[in-house]
């Protein structure tokens, strides 16, 4: 299907119920499939939520979105669409899930006695950039709020439409309280149409590092995921490109393909790298102790074994040469006041 990555709707585990068309030449027509993008409204009770995992470095996550039209093929965030009900496939990419209520939530979460001022991720899940921002605004909109009451966030994106909030990410640098990390999975963009069909070009993704760099905007790039045989190679390239549009910092994750995302993904290498594809799914599963999929806390997001080790080692060895001395960002704790109120430190 023509923008998107998924080239199916996986079974989901929590449904009792499915539509299937099996015998296809004993209807008189086929199930209409809608290729459009359907939005959807949320309305939950919270939106801020403590993050708990040991080998996640962040402390709270916020998500404007659920589901994201950006396609990526590999991304973990697929399985979380099935506990709405929806596919970790296709479903993902069209039934986009909105909350309009989260800056209000959000603002009523900071006004707690019992708040304790930490950065909030913009996102932990999917891109709170993605093109569904464009329409709702969401994601500018918790940047206001943030913006008030000088909390720290850090936000992780691969499109470009971060910089319509220039102003709101300058103000926030004013007094550290921004990071930003760009996501740069390859700078072929063949493979990046393949990889992640409805994203910014490698070379936009540069130029908002480039943008943010001279607004003294704090910012690094985010290689992943690192995928054995597909984009591995390139982690000295995309250090050296970013590091040259004035990103500070670099990190890295190894793909990793639990759930219905091992189907999905295995589905699409061998569409796309029929020739390859059973080399590549071997190397990933050497990185996880034989299986695609890897739950272990420290050791899902590096990997383990020789593969893995080389990549670490291209890794450091890239940022060692392209990013050297390069101070590590300290993110402000102190700025935090309520409107109306004086500095609480």
């Amino acid at each position: 299907m023509k923008g998107r990555g998924a080239t199916v709707n996986t079974n989901n585990p929590y449904n009792k119920q499915l539509y299937a068309s099996d015998h296809i030449e004993g209807l008189d027509e086929e199930f209409l499939v809608d290729e459009k993008t359907e939005y959807l409204l949320e309305f939950p009770k919270k939106v801020v939520n403590k993050v708990l995992s040991a080998d996640i470095p962040i402390e709270y996550s916020l998500n404007p979105y659920q589901g994201c039209e950006h396609g990526c093929i590999y991304c973990y965030a697929r399985n979380t669409h099935q506990y709405w009900g929806f596919s970790a496939g296709l479903d993902f990419e069209r039934k986009i899930i909105a909350k309009p209520d989260a800056p209000k939530l959000l603002e009523e979460a900071l006004n707690k006695k019992a708040w304790e001022v930490k950065p909030i991720s913009l996102s932990g899940n999917t891109d709170c950039y993605q093109p569904a921002e464009k329409k709702f605004k969401i994601t500018r909109s918790i940047l206001e709020v943030l913006n008030r009451y000088r909390h720290p966030v850090g936000i992780i994106t691969k499109n470009q439409l971060i910089l319509r909030d220039l102003d709101l990410l300058k103000e926030l640098a004013a007094d550290n309280l921004i990071q930003v990390f760009i996501s740069i999975t390859s700078l072929n963009d063949d493979l990046r149409r393949k990889l992640e069909p409805r994203t910014a070009s490698a070379s936009r993704r540069l130029n908002v590092l480039e943008t943010l760099s001279k607004n003294n905007i704090p910012c690094g790039v985010m290689i992943a995921p690192v995928i054995p045989g597909i984009n591995s190679h390139e982690i000295p390239e995309i250090m050296k490109a970013a590091a040259n549009a004035g990103a500070k910092d670099a990190g890295y994750q190894i793909v990793r393909l639990n759930g219905a995302i091992g189907e999905i993904f295995t589905k699409w290498i061998n569409e796309y790298f029929p020739d390859s594809a059973e080399k590549v799914l071997h190397q990933i599963e050497s990185l996880h102790g034989g299986s695609l999929n890897d739950s272990r806390i420290n050791t899902r997001m590096k990997g383990e074994g020789k593969i893995a080790e080389s990549i670490k080692q291209l890794f450091t060895a890239s940022k060692r040469k392209y990013m050297p001395g390069k101070d590590r960002f300290e993110i402000n704790l102190n700025a935090f006041k309520r409107p109306g109120q004086m500095s609480l430190f």
